[in-house]
């Protein structure tokens, strides 16, 4: 189980945060997906991803050479609701709604081979 004051520590970074944000939309994304949407390098992307892996919020999937992160289905029934509700509640306001636009449209260009 995720406390609540660690859930908030995790969420309280505005990457972490926007990462969050696109798989709660799109359910699993590839790291060059989620970088590419972010503008921001492949590097930094990870180790804000491996946080969220290492407290037990995201899982990941090597598929080849990808790495494929989606929200831990697992999560206490408290931990994702609270998740839910914060998700839902940001994903139709800036940055987060721009940043799913620019996900959609990197998708449609299929650019990082996935």
């Amino acid at each position: 189980m995720i406390e609540p004051d660690e859930l908030f520590l995790l969420l309280s970074d505005k990457t972490r945060l926007r990462c969050l944000v696109l798989l709660h939309l799109e359910k699993e994304l590839c790291v060059c997906e989620i970088s590419h949407t972010l503008e921001s390098i492949q590097p930094k992307i990870s180790r804000h991803l491996s946080i969220l892996r290492k407290s037990r919020l995201v899982q990941d999937e090597r598929r080849g050479k990808w790495v494929y992160y989606k929200i831990n289905a697992d999560l206490d029934k408290k931990t994702k609701a609270l998740l839910t509700t914060i998700l839902n509640s940001l994903k139709g306001s800036e940055p987060f709604s721009l940043d799913y636009e620019k996900l959609l449209e990197f998708r449609k260009s299929d650019s990082c081979g996935t």
